[in-house]
């Protein structure tokens, strides 16, 4: 008959402790592989919003005590005719930009994800733009924009002043954002077409459906918490646009390509006017917020309507 080994009672409570032990180092293994993250959170965005915050609530030139003007920095937007022009440019921007990039990268990406060879080089070409430092990019499209050897005049005839005129500077603008950014929504909706299950294309194939039906009545509605996805976060770049903006025209000529975060560039670091331009900032973020708000509203409504 065995004889079962006994068990030292001192033993088996250090034993215990260990377990005890190891597994509170496992409950803080997730947050101390966040604590980078979060410590460059603090740091570098949320700590300098909260001072932009109580910044915009005084008037300061960078040196010496900033003085507590109330709301007046806010008052005093109302009767600027700057701001005035930035804000419509930004919502002209944004409403040039997004049905772009949207539509061109949903349409990309339904074309790049059919098998034909050469696919996965398709994707490439199109998401490189989007690695590429947007001074680069910048200046790229200054250069291929200018009048007289720039490729874009010099390949199709024209004698266009694509960044000295009113006419056509935003043009430009949206043009490079297009260009650089539209491999970025292509790879979201590629991520959500390769969800759908290929079982309810082969499924409706056998009871007849043509590609239009089966885009109209699977892909588009599966489709839609990316479309969702992809529409927010354009709409917040677009609203957020400045390199380009800045390295293209600086807001010119005039002010026709000036955006709400040029204004807050050129008002704090150019004017000295801290306070004001951080009045700026909290306004462009109370419009984002308010954006984000109405999407999220209308997205549910939506939901809602479909299951009802």
């Amino acid at each position: 008959m065995p004889i079962l080994p006994r068990q030292n009672p001192s033993q088996g409570q250090l034993n215990e402790g260990k377990t005890s032990s190891s597994r509170s180092s496992w409950r803080a293994a997730p947050y101390l592989f966040i604590l980078p993250y979060m410590l460059f959170f603090v740091i570098f965005r949320l700590g300098p919003s909260l001072a932009g915050l109580g910044i915009a609530f005084t008037n300061w030139a960078a040196v010496g005590t900033p003085k507590w003007v109330g709301l007046g920095n806010f008052e005093a937007m109302v009767r600027d005719p700057l701001l005035k022009d930035a804000v419509l440019n930004t919502i002209l921007f944004t409403a040039l930009t997004v049905p772009l990039l949207i539509g061109l990268g949903l349409g990309l990406a339904l074309f790049m994800n059919q098998p034909y060879r050469g696919r996965e080089l398709g994707r490439v070409a199109v998401f490189t733009p989007f690695v590429v430092m947007s001074t680069v990019v910048g200046v790229l499209w200054t250069w291929l924009l200018e009048k007289d050897f720039g490729l874009i005049n010099v390949t199709f005839g024209l004698d266009i002043p694509w960044l000295v005129s009113k006419d056509y500077a935003m043009l430009a603008i949206v043009m490079t954002t297009v260009w650089w950014t539209v491999g970025y929504n292509m790879v979201l909706f590629l991520a959500g077409l390769q969800d759908i299950p290929r079982e309810l294309y082969e499924a409706a194939r056998i009871d007849g459906a043509g590609r239009f039906q089966l885009l109209r009545r699977i892909t588009l509605p599966l489709l839609a918490p990316t479309m969702f996805l992809v529409l927010m976060l354009t709409i917040i770049n677009t609203f957020q646009v400045f390199d380009q903006v800045f390295v293209m025209t600086s807001g010119g000529p005039g002010t026709s390509t000036l955006t709400l975060v040029q204004y807050v560039y050129t008002t704090a670091f150019q004017f000295r006017k801290f306070g004001y331009g951080s009045a700026v900032a909290v306004l462009l973020f109370a419009i984002l917020v308010l954006l984000a708000l109405i999407q999220t509203r209308a997205y549910r409504r939506g939901l809602e309507g479909v299951t009802e």
